[in-house]
């Protein structure tokens, strides 16, 4: 029990920590295509330099990590129980010791666990097979990406696309709408799994079931593979790039399974992965628990901390602008869409349970003239009691859509800083207060974590670590302004274009 307990703790740590062989191969690709000097290609450098970041502190990858999902296959008499109870405990550890985010919440009080445990939490999957050892593998796949899989009911009608019928045709449309669907708001670039058939519950597990596969294999169903090749040559045509700021990579890979279905019924289920593909896996001695091999440990590994690493430069889009907090509305109103921004100064954090207290609450700061990060890091304390940032890049901002104009003008905040974002209702209220909005590079927990140098409080720890608000000293915190107070916004202008670009596919193929 205690070597299985310690061998799933090395799996978890390696997975939250260290990006495979062929996930890394595949983002050295995108990097090579991008145009030096382009918002698509700092963003690609900020990645790769995270990526390198987090190699060498042994700490997440992306500060989210996601819903644990592990699959395994054990030989017949195996004790199942033993292995999940090893899961558990090692999940646990893995959450006090700062490799995963606590991410386990009860659904109907909010409360957090505090280690992912939980009713649900973590996933485990088990399968019996004949071979004589234990086959395990995790993705830690998180929100930002989890909120952008989509399922469709063929037949229906498709935005840009027209009508999808019950055929491939139809499926290939599907597949192409959910690439255009997530625009920057799940970490594009992006892998998908594609689930053809079953219920919506079996359909969806197809799904995320192709995203255990390997990056590089060629599948072996003729048609299957003539339609990944399809989706990967076009859905990069659509424009969306990394982050959603444009460029020639918006997907980095797509793997398609199929099961049969009830006549009724015809789903096509879409399983959305960011760049930072968290998936590993390992074989196991049936007796002993000892790690047998790694898995996805094929070909070259890329080390990114080898290549000139250039987050700084983007020439032909951008000028750079410095702002210390607090930040006046004289100094956004000279903010354009395409700047890039440094800032200097305290920020803080702020999430869903944040901005749904601040509707209905007074701030326990003053907020006037602050930025606001739209974060959930991980946080450690050491022995003295001080708080410490192991990971703090941006979720997703549209699920604070709702909330985010009416607190920015109640507050007097001037920036939020997010990823992927935001909608109309924001985008009037930044033009009638004077604010704006600064894309981050989603994933790259170890680069901004890097920026901020003290935690110097914090409030509302009644949400748990992810929701509560934060106090933080940066320095140089490096995003992308993507919607300012003149009514611009990046985001609109890339789904419009990307629209146009994707109606261009409408007429049959297969």
């Amino acid at each position: 029990m205690e070597k299985l307990q310690q061998s799933m703790y090395k799996l978890i740590v390696e997975t939250s920590t260290r990006l495979p062989k062929d996930v890394r191969r595949a983002v050295a690709r995108a990097k090579a295509s991008e145009s030096a000097g382009t918002r698509a290609a700092m963003s690609l450098s900020t990645i790769t330099n995270n990526i390198s970041m987090a190699d060498v502190n042994v700490s997440p990858i992306c500060q989210d990590t996601g819903l644990p999902t592990f699959k395994v296959k054990t030989p017949v008499g195996v004790n199942q129980l033993k292995i999940k109870a090893a899961i558990k405990n090692a999940i646990a550890e893995a959450t006090k010791g700062g490799k995963l985010r606590p991410n386990s919440v009860d659904s109907l009080t909010g409360e957090n666990s505090g280690d992912n445990l939980g009713e649900g939490t973590p996933v485990i999957k088990f399968e019996q097979w004949e071979k004589d050892y234990i086959d395990v593998r995790l993705i830690l796949k998180g929100g930002g990406c989890e909120n952008k899989n989509i399922q469709y009911s063929l037949p229906c009608e498709l935005e840009g696309l027209g009508r999808a019928g019950r055929d491939l045709d139809g499926i290939r449309k599907c597949i192409m709408h959910s690439v255009y669907q997530a625009q920057g708001q799940g970490c594009s670039a992006g892998f998908i799994g594609v689930g053809i058939g079953g219920d919506r519950t079996s359909g969806y597990e197809l799904a995320k079931e192709q995203l255990f596969r390997s990056v590089e294999d060629v599948n072996p169903n003729e048609e299957l593979r003539k339609l990944e090749e399809y989706v990967m040559e076009n859905a990069n045509k659509l424009g969306i790039g990394t982050m959603g700021f444009g460029g020639e990579t918006t997907l980095l890979g797509c793997k398609v399974g199929v099961m049969n279905r009830i006549p009724a019924s015809f789903f096509v289920s879409v399983a959305y992965n960011c760049w930072a593909y968290r998936r590993l896996g390992v074989t196991l001695h049936a007796e002993t628990g000892d790690i047998n091999e790694w898995l996805y440990n094929e070909g070259e590994e890329i080390d990114f901390s080898k290549e000139k690493v250039d987050v700084e430069e983007v020439k032909s889009e951008t000028r750079e602008v410095v702002l210390q907090a607090p930040i006046t509305e004289a100094q956004i109103r000279e903010l354009k869409v395409g700047d890039v921004v440094k800032i200097n100064g305290r920020m803080y954090t702020g999430r869903d349970a944040i901005h749904k207290h601040l509707s209905d609450n007074d701030a326990p700061v003053d907020l006037n003239g602050q930025v606001i990060y739209h974060c959930g890091p991980v946080m450690l304390k050491d022995e003295e009691g001080n708080w410490h940032v192991k990971a703090a890049g941006p979720t997703t901002s549209i699920r604070e859509e709702p909330y985010q104009g009416d607190i920015m003008k109640k507050f007097g905040i001037r920036a939020v800083i997010g990823k992927g974002g935001m909608g109309p209702k924001t985008l009037a209220a930044l033009k009638e207060h004077g604010g704006v909005y600064l894309n981050a590079i989603g994933g790259a927990a170890q680069y901004y974590a890097d920026c901020i140098k003290s935690v110097d409080g914090v409030d509302l720890m009644q949400f748990g670590i992810p929701e509560a608000m934060w106090h933080l000293s940066v320095e140089g915190f490096t995003a992308v302004v993507t919607m300012d107070s003149h009514g611009n916004s990046l985001h609109e202008d890339v789904d419009k274009s990307s629209l146009e670009k994707l109606e261009q596919f409408k007429e049959r193929v297969f």
